[in-house]
């Protein structure tokens, strides 16, 4: 039943075993996807929605807590029955139905949703080196753009490891809330009549406040980017593609989902009875701002109190930021069928979210931000039609999803869930057009000439999506994968080179680099060993430099040329200067070798990054095939 002709984050895919357990083992197998889901219930972007609710409305805004939580249990069980049963994520089950034009749009409105969200880890990170080193705001910013090295290390040391650092990081931030619900002494009563549901729709301005909020909760609480997220995370588990398999399979997963998102709604529940209980309780109605709420710890553990809060601060926008990033690669490929480095990824994501913080600082101050994360939140609940609208009809879908098609009852469920979302979001957007055109009167001819077009635009593209495959039409279209498809293979004649080129460079990899070269090319070919002099002269003037390094690199280069001579090969010597990718690249063009052999260092993610790939430069420079022997190569 599998779809797959591109695995969702290949390089994890189908990496953790499932078969051959049982009992915990089995379970334990499976756990793990939904917690780094569920992180995104627990980042700054929840911490100041959940403070602007307690504060300024005290527990009546519980019910709206608890009915996201439960929509999002439901929409991420769908997305993990999507990614197991058709082996496809989210964004590349769009990929199949919908045109192109169509799914650049879908990925623009998912990636402004993850640069929203990483808008709040970026502001909760600066918030959180604040109190920890006193450093200002936008200098915490800007830091934060350095966290790209912490992701690569964490993704180069494989899934298991990934979802340890993002446990370890829950742990820390919920153990201190829910020690501190039961120490500011909350009232049950008033909290057991906040799960009674209140008026949302009135038109005075508490009403209206109250409705940003909430839609600010379920915007913070059932992320967009979360859905595409998990439907990916679930296939790094291998299992049978048998419907016993497949059964188990999904009730594994729904498991680890209710564990990780009920203990996530404990989490957040905690900071909003602690809101309420500290400020609003108190007569404190407009205490929304991350930084005061560290206070609330102040009486538990001393001193220690900003520390430690910081610390938990940095941990959430930490591990929410590593999910986003894999959220992003998984849109990028599977909705415009384009792959790139993961770091470059998170680069510009970063730098996209860096600026609208540091321009709120420049012109509002510090103490703006803290509405800039609720707006944050409010942008991601905007984009969440666009994402459950199609997860709902992919997994209705009875050809393609077969005996494991949602049924009536939870059909129901989940399209009322949409409706929910879809409703508060256009009412919200309606007010605040109609707010904007009285309060700036001015502009109204503009509103009307940029605002109301992109409006009516969007809808009609969710109106689109929602349409689309209900209609069918076109027919949905083999999947593109960012890598091609296979392609015919016939007569395939004998290859042999007469000119292998070798880098040098005077380690223990020497040795197998030049054996690999003889094994290429026998002693009918003819062999250039190069060696490449990176000194400060060399690097300055790019050609020949006579210093002590290039006179010992030259004697050791003849060395190995005699040593090939005595076994009856032919080689020579040829020593570049200065950038090692472009002097390879002109050796190999000047002296027309058809074959290179490179070995490589052996680095680890980190060091690539601050040594640089000499292997992945050169192989865009020259038209030749290049074989990379690794060390210890055999």
């Amino acid at each position: 039943m599998s779809e797959k002709q591109g695995a969702s984050l290949g390089n994890v895919h189908s990496t953790v075993e499932t078969q051959g357990k049982v009992g915990w083992k089995r379970i334990m197998a499976f756990l793990g996807p939904a917690y780094l889901v569920s992180v995104g219930y627990m980042d700054p972007g929840n911490w100041a929605t959940d403070l602007a609710g307690g504060s300024e409305f005290g527990y009546k805004l519980i019910w709206v807590l608890l009915l996201s939580n439960l929509i999002a249990l439901l929409l991420q069980s769908l997305s993990t029955r999507l990614g197991i049963v058709r082996g496809l994520d989210l964004a590349q089950a769009s990929k199949k139905t919908y045109p192109r034009f169509v799914n650049f749009c879908l990925y623009i409105l998912a990636q402004i949703a993850i640069i929203a969200c990483d808008l709040a880890e970026i502001i909760g990170m600066a918030i959180g080196l604040q109190l920890l080193f006193h450093l200002p705001l936008l200098w915490g910013v800007s830091l934060t753009i350095t966290d790209t090295v912490l992701l690569l290390f964490l993704m180069n040391k494989g899934m298991r490891k990934l979802e340890a650092f993002i446990i370890s990081m829950i742990f820390i931030i919920g153990v201190a809330f829910l020690v501190e619900m039961f120490i500011v002494e909350p009232n049950f009563g008033d909290i057991a009549k906040g799960f009674i549901p209140s008026n949302l729709f009135g038109h005075d301005v508490a009403s209206k406040k109250m409705l940003y909020i909430a839609i600010g909760i379920i915007g913070a609480t059932v992320m967009p980017h979360n859905l595409y997220l998990h439907s990916s995370l679930v296939q790094t588990r291998k299992i049978e593609r048998t419907d016993e398999g497949i059964k188990n399979a999904i009730r594994f997963n729904f498991i680890d989902t209710s564990i990780a998102l009920n203990l996530a709604f404990f989490v957040n529940a905690a900071i909003l009875i602690l809101a309420a209980s500290a400020f609003y309780r108190n007569g404190y109605f407009e205490v929304a701002e991350i930084q005061d709420a560290y206070k609330l710890l102040e009486h538990i553990f001393g001193a220690l109190a900003p520390a430690l809060f910081a610390i938990a601060l940095i941990a959430s926008g930490q591990s929410s930021t590593i999910t986003g990033t894999l959220a992003g690669q998984i849109i990028m490929e599977g909705h415009i069928n384009l792959r790139i480095q993961p770091w470059l990824r998170r680069l510009l994501t970063r730098l996209l979210a860096i600026l609208p913080a540091v321009l709120t600082i420049v012109y509002f101050g510090d103490e703006a931000l803290g509405s800039l994360i609720i707006l944050s939140q409010v942008v991601l609940s905007l984009q969440l039609g666009f994402a459950v609208i199609p997860l709902i009809h992919f997994t209705s879908d009875k050809m393609r999803m077969g005996k494991f098609a949602i049924g009536t009852k939870v059909k129901i469920l989940a399209w009322l869930s949409a409706a929910i979302i879809v409703s508060l979001n256009i009412k919200l957007v309606v007010e605040q057009i109609f707010d904007w055109i009285k309060l700036y009167p001015n502009a109204q001819i503009w509103i009307y000439a940029t605002v109301v077009p992109l409006t009516l635009g969007i809808i009609a593209l969710l109106l689109y999506v929602f349409l689309k495959p209900i209609l069918k039409l076109p027919e949905e279209k083999p999947v593109r994968v960012p890598h091609g498809l296979a392609t015919s293979i016939t007569n395939l004649d004998v290859t042999s080179y007469k000119h292998i080129g070798v880098t040098i460079d005077f380690s223990s990899n020497d040795r197998d680099s030049i054996r690999h070269a003889i094994m290429q090319g026998g002693k009918g070919a003819e062999y250039t060993l190069i060696h490449i002099v990176e000194t400060a002269a060399a690097n300055y003037h790019g050609t020949e430099v006579m210093d002590h390094e290039t006179q010992s690199d030259e004697e050791n280069l003849d060395k190995y040329v005699k040593a090939l001579d005595l076994l009856d090969y032919k080689s020579t010597a040829k020593i570049g200067y200065g950038n090692a990718a472009n002097a390879i690249a002109q050796i190999v063009n000047d002296e027309h070798i058809d074959f290179m052999v490179m070995g490589a260092h052996g680095h680890k993610a980190l060091k690539d990054i601050i040594f640089g790939t000499t292997v992945d430069k050169v192989r865009h420079r020259v038209n030749v095939p290049i074989l990379i022997v690794k060390p210890g190569t055999k």
